[in-house]
């Protein structure tokens, strides 16, 4: 006998066989068991999660020969048939090779006519959002009205492209992704009914590896299991997916906590030796930060019931800082999207890597690393001063060594913390009263485009050792945004020739003057000396005078200098 592939072998034949579509499940049970049942339902989902093995499950109740219920007897000739595929009155038809018209006229055509062996003569269509539209407009009349013997199961993974008046027509439901856990459980209760011996971290790997399909979760389980010569071992897994084993994640992770470059590498050349889908690593690596950032902000909560305490994840959680780890989660997913664009995807996996290491915030611009690889210890971070709590006074004549926390007034409050630049200069900026002319800084540091609309829009108000203090108004307060203010703090750092920071805070009062307010207000003093030098012209007096013009004052512009 041929081998059957465990997808359809393991194909599920009853209601109560299907693994995370309950909703569906009894929805269509109390309709078979009222009799309370609508001509026309819609499947929707992704890519096998049970559309059309509901469509089939459901044509058996229908024409079952003990009678019609929701759970159907799986024996009589009818069961069977459809089983197999050969019952004469479901109707398969695949809409992504029939998209035509005349497909559809045939279907129309036969529907009149009453069912040959059972009592209902059921239309399976799959992906149903490939008919062409006239193909659409001809189903309409008989999808609306069907005479009663007949039931229209449609199916698809794009609801979208279907036309609103097919959707109105039909009950539609919606099935799930499957969760990890519910397709490691249905590969467990087959490896054991195959008497297949797996190891747990194999399990868990395929039903990560499938991504929501337990038909794609299967498919690869009938690949593990070839590969492994008849067993699962969970380093076979690991070499056939492309993915790397847990540890050599957290090795990554390590690395980051401690800022050592040369052990990143090396974790990185280890990684690269196994030959991996480097987007499944990041995948990987996102995933552990998801859960790093859950014992740091939520401690007890559990993924599932498996999740318990892992001691590298808690460590990990306890020497990194809530913000570092939602900044290496961005670039994670970021340079996941982004590696199709690197030279080669080892380059672009160890680019994202080192972005994370290069953007630690709050390190200071003298702690890059070392030839050795190992960053020199930080000097801790300054404290967030929240909303409610008042700030220490400024010292007088304070020296970097010593950098004090200046209170902002009371109308203000802090939005964002320091950020460190990467560089520090060579050019020298400075005045005598201790502060930079805020303007004249900003066209030397050559802000400009994004970088200079934040910059415009914010006011020096004071300096806290290496640290510039901006003000903004609430209205502008979303534009101090990383990685701008980081590239303002560069910028700035060449110009001033010292490392800076900057924190902004908000003028709740409106009391900001911005070399944007300033700018505004010159280009309003121009306008309005233009449009009263238009109207004192004497010719212009004439012409209103004489034939009754009138000036526009959206067309006059002040000249230039």
């Amino acid at each position: 006998m041929s081998y059957q592939v465990l997808a359809r072998k393991w194909r599920p034949r009853k209601f109560a066989e299907l693994v995370g579509q309950e909703h569906v499940v009894r929805a269509l049970t109390n309709a078979l068991d009222s009799g309370r049942m609508h001509h026309a339902y819609l499947f929707t989902g992704t890519r096998g999660v049970g559309k059309t093995t509901i469509a089939r499950i459901f044509a058996k109740s229908l024409n079952c020969e003990r009678g019609e219920s929701a759970d159907p007897c799986g024996e009589c000739a009818v069961c069977t048939a459809v089983d197999a595929g050969r019952f004469v009155d479901l109707l398969e038809i695949d809409a992504a090779s029939n998209t035509g018209v005349d497909d559809v006229r045939e279907v129309i055509e036969n529907a009149q006519y009453a069912p040959a062996r059972g009592r209902f003569k059921v239309y399976l269509v799959d992906e149903v959002h490939m008919l062409s539209k006239p193909a659409f407009n001809a189903l309409l009349k008989t999808l609306e009205e069907p005479p009663p013997h007949v039931k229209f199961l449609l199916a698809t993974t794009d609801p979208q492209k279907l036309p609103v008046t097919v959707l109105s027509r039909c009950l539609r439901f919606n099935l799930k992704r499957l969760l990890p856990n519910q397709i490691a459980g249905q590969m467990r209760h087959i490896l054991g009914a195959e008497h297949i011996d797996f190891d747990d971290q194999a399990i868990a790997e395929l039903s990560r590896a499938a991504d929501g399909s337990l038909r794609d979760g299967l498919s690869l389980l009938d690949q593990a299991i070839a590969y492994g010569g008849g067993v699962l071992k969970a380093d076979d897994v690991r070499a056939m997916l492309g993915s790397v084993e847990k540890g050599q994640v957290l090795g990554l992770l390590g690395a980051l906590a401690t800022g050592d470059g040369q052990a990143l590498m090396n974790e990185c050349a280890r990684i690269a030796s196994f030959s991996p889908d480097f987007g499944s690593v990041l995948d990987d690596l996102a995933a552990a930060l998801h859960r790093i950032q859950l014992l740091q902000l939520v401690p007890g909560y559990r993924l599932d019931q498996n999740d318990g305490d892992d001691p590298a994840l808690t460590d990990l959680a306890e020497r990194m800082t809530p913000e570092d780890v939602q900044l290496y989660y961005q670039i994670a997913t970021s340079g996941r999207r982004d590696l199709a664009l690197a030279p080669d995807t080892r380059t672009g996996f160890e680019m994202a890597l080192l972005r994370m290491l290069a953007f630690r915030p709050g390190d200071d611009a003298t702690s890059v690393p070392s030839s050795g690889g190992q960053r020199p210890a930080t000097p801790p971070r300054p404290p967030v001063v929240p909303p409610s709590a008042p700030a220490a006074a400024p010292a007088q004549n304070a020296r970097p060594a010593t950098p004090p926390h200046s209170a902002p007034p009371a109308s203000m409050r802090e939005n964002i913390a320091a950020v460190a630049p990467l560089a520090a200069p060579q050019q020298r900026i400075a005045s005598p009263g201790g502060l930079p002319d805020w303007e004249s800084l900003i066209h030397r540091a050559e802000l400009r485009g994004p970088l200079g609309q934040l910059a415009q829009n914010s006011a020096l108000r004071g300096r806290e050792g290496q640290t510039l203090v901006l003000a903004l108004q609430p209205t502008h307060m979303h534009l101090a945004v990383e990685p701008i203010v980081s590239q303002i703090a560069d910028r700035l750092s060449e110009a001033m020739g010292e490392p800076i920071r900057l924190r902004f805070v908000e003028d709740s009062q409106g009391a900001v003057h911005t070399p944007a307010a300033r700018a505004a207000e010159a280009r309003g003093a121009a306008q309005s000396a233009a449009e009263a030098s238009i109207e004192g012209d004497p010719l212009v007096q004439a012409l209103k005078r004489e034939f009754g013009a009138r000036v526009l004052p959206q067309s006059i512009k002040p000249i230039e200098s």
